[in-house]
């Protein structure tokens, strides 16, 4: 496929709000973050991420390529920080599994759309993660806490939702909005009490309230869409 006629497909498919207000969301975020002095690399981190999630809910594949960028941003924030969970997280999953992600999608899109074609978890599947979330939660909080680092219980919580809530992304399962919603409202809270304490990461919360809001919108809308 040629580079314009991708580009073509991935600006398909979008409502008429869609294309107001993910646009307006975004330009919002620069603007508070340039007029609050913001760091740089944060504010790029927030539009990569916040345009992942978005291009990611609508099922379109470019979101990999924001992801890749925002992913070693968010990573270099995560050790200024001394956010070692999420450093970890974004430099030895995150990454790979974008890349994962750009040959596991291509493989199920849709020929009218180039959308993905959602799925969802049978009830098994949804009990065995929902184990494996709780226990891998338990060692890295213990593990966390032990390296000092700044919030470990949410960083533990936030690390290993994460891993699951990407791998089911790649899997192109509805079940990932659930933890996105958990994930995104932890995240906030842990960026906020680092912003408290020094930290210049403003555009940080602002990337990760409004993934919150994100996880939202597009659990109704693959909803609807499963259930059509």
């Amino acid at each position: 496929m040629k580079v314009m006629e991708f580009i073509k497909k991935e600006l398909e498919g979008w409502g008429k709000i869609e294309r107001i207000l993910f646009p307006l969301g975004i330009v919002l975020i620069i603007l508070i973050s340039l007029v609050i002095n913001d760091s740089k690399i944060a504010l790029i981190s927030a539009v990569c991420g916040i345009s992942y999630s978005i291009l990611a809910g609508k099922g379109k594949i470019s979101c990999y390529l924001f992801g890749l960028l925002g992913t070693m941003c968010y990573a270099f924030i995560s050790y200024k920080n001394n956010l070692f969970g999420n450093l970890c997280l974004y430099l030895l999953y995150y990454f790979p599994m974008q890349i994962l992600g750009i040959f596991k999608w291509k493989q199920h899109l849709k020929k009218d759309s180039q959308e993905i074609v959602k799925t969802k978890l049978s009830k098994r599947s949804r009990i065995i993660y929902s184990l494996a979330a709780i226990i891998f939660s338990i060692i890295g909080y213990l593990l966390l806490k032990y390296f000092n680092d700044q919030s470990p219980l949410i960083d533990s919580i936030t690390s290993v939702l994460s891993v699951i809530g990407l791998l089911l992304t790649v899997k192109r399962c509805i079940e990932q909005w659930y933890i996105w919603f958990i994930v995104n409202g932890l995240s906030t809270i842990m960026w906020i009490n680092a912003y408290l304490h020094g930290s210049n990461c403003f555009a940080t919360i602002l990337m990760w309230a409004t993934y919150f809001v994100l996880s939202i919108y597009f659990l109704y809308s693959w909803k609807k869409e499963i259930k059509n």
